[in-house]
């Protein structure tokens, strides 16, 4: 039996039930007449709900359906797709404690810790893009007395976002408002393997907005985003997740030289001062480094380069902290750290332990062992990991493992740490540690990296400018800049005033 999310207490949805798809303001199976089973990490094998698997049929009704949609979108005063944008936000804010359990069931990020913020800046994501949907304007030109010069910012059309599974929630709202705002219509693929809270989301949508103006698939991406990503009907596709998979739509979509913009991996230095160790640094470093969120974000401060005068102290007091938080069912209010998304990414996790385990070089500050008894063998539970010993170019060192692990890797010359930075394919986001504020300044300046921080290790802050360097994207979001960048395009128009 299908059901609706929106109006009814979560947990008595989720045993199974059908949930469905949004196409052109209604709910809907998939032409396909199949379905995919959404598991939770935290229990293996328990299927908590059904979801359509939706193929290249459904691709085509939802292109459609947001094609005839736009036109009368884009054509609303600004006001009007703001009021909606605000209606939306204080609706996702009265069902907060909803979305946020979802949210844990769905991925396996823990209720307290990484959930509930989760929603907050989804709210605050839709309050924002409300709030500046009159900032896409134009510019006018002195052109002398008998000529009118200005240019126009202008929705792009019909806008694919592709969804990851980490922060699903999260990432659409650095997407879906924007592009509305701007006045796109917008086609939300989910995460093969956290698509609830998105069927939500398009549930609360589609309350306060015509219909086709948001969709919402669910189904394997290499068929329904690769359909998206090829599709002439789409124009601009917005992706977020792997560097590997990234490469492909980025691929596809220029074939027909859509727009792309690209939120991908990353491999990112957290670089420690000798004059910054305090214990502001230790929560600090257990903020960047994500293990809260099962280190499954691509902004994880996964490379630690501590300085050797205080490499032993801060690892010590950092191996203590971290030790010290609590593994277990994410929708336990105890819980800071909660399971990994599925056996698969449970598995390449492992292996990378057993690598870190046996290297001849690296030895065990934390954790490395996968839980073997008790109740944590029946999720997918990883305990926080840290190697020390690291050289950057050991293949932890290289590679975006994301999972709860840490490598430690000793410097002594500001220069040699920043090259060691920057000497990777990443470059998304970077954390410079120090007291001496021209320290701090220099080396932030010169990490290659889209986003740095000094002296935290927070998520990202609503109005910042958000994207990153070579191989970890191509585009900004969360901003006015990206905003105007990836949801709009310039017309310039030159009239001829009088005879």
């Amino acid at each position: 039996m299908t059901e609706t999310i929106a109006n009814s207490p979560i947990e008595e949805i989720l045993s199974g039930a059908e949930l469905l798809m949004w196409i052109d303001g209604e709910r809907t199976e998939a032409r396909t007449g199949q379905w995919r089973d959404v598991r939770n990490p935290a229990v293996r094998e328990q299927t908590i709900a059904r979801v359509p698997s939706a193929g290249t049929e459904d691709v085509e009704r939802a292109v459609t359906a947001a094609r005839r949609a736009f036109p009368a979108w884009r054509s609303l005063h600004f006001t009007e797709r703001a009021r909606a944008l605000a209606k939306i936000a204080d609706d996702i804010e009265a069902r907060a404690e909803d979305f946020a359990r979802l949210t844990a069931l769905d991925t396996g990020n823990a209720l307290r810790t990484q959930a509930r913020p989760e929603v907050v800046t989804l709210v605050s994501l839709f309050r924002y893009f409300s709030g500046i949907a009159g900032e896409v304007k134009g510019t006018t030109l002195p052109a002398g007395d008998n000529q009118l010069q200005y240019t126009r910012l202008e929705p792009l059309g019909v806008v694919a976002c592709i969804l990851p599974w980490n922060s699903p929630l999260m990432i659409a709202g650095f997407k879906i408002p924007a592009a509305l705002a701007a006045g796109n219509t917008v086609i939300m693929k989910a995460a093969d393997d956290a698509p609830l809270t998105i069927l939500l989301l398009a549930e609360i949508c589609n309350r306060h907005l015509p219909a086709g103006v948001v969709n919402a698939l669910t189904g394997r991406g290499s068929v329904i985003g690769q359909a998206l990503a090829e599709h002439p009907g789409v124009d601009k596709v917005s992706f977020t997740g792997s560097t590997e998979v990234g490469r492909g739509v980025g691929r596809t979509a220029s074939e027909r030289l859509a727009h792309v913009s690209l939120e991908l991996g990353g491999k990112n230095p957290s670089i420690v001062f000798p004059d910054a160790v305090d214990e502001n640094l230790i929560e600090g470093l257990l903020a960047a480094s994500r293990f809260t969120r099962q280190g499954q974000s691509c902004t994880a401060g996964s490379r630690l380069f501590l300085h050797e005068d205080v490499y032993d102290e801060v690892l010590e007091r950092l191996v203590a902290r971290l030790g010290a938080l609590k593994v277990g069912d994410p929708l336990d209010e105890a819980t800071d750290m909660g399971a990994v998304i599925n056996g698969s990414q449970f598995g390449q996790i492992a292996d990378y332990l057993d690598q870190g385990r046996n290297h001849p070089e690296m030895t065990v500050a934390l954790g490395s062992e996968v839980p073997a008894s008790g109740p944590l063998t029946e999720g997918y539970y990883h305990l926080p990991t840290v190697f020390a010993g690291a050289r950057n170019d050991f293949r932890l060192a290289r590679e975006e493992i994301f999972g709860p692990v840490l490598v430690a890797i000793p410097w002594k010359d500001v220069d040699d740490v920043v090259r060691m930075a920057n000497d990777s394919h990443y470059g998304l986001a970077a954390y410079v540690w120090s007291h001496n504020l021209e320290n701090a300044l220099n080396t932030a300046h010169r990490v290659e990296a889209g986003w740095v921080q000094v002296n935290q290790g927070g998520g990202q802050v609503v109005g910042q400018s958000y994207g990153g360097y070579k191989q970890s994207g191509i585009g900004r979001e969360v901003s006015l800049e990206g905003m105007l960048a990836g949801f709009t395009q310039t017309k310039q128009i030159n009239v001829k005033l009088g005879a």
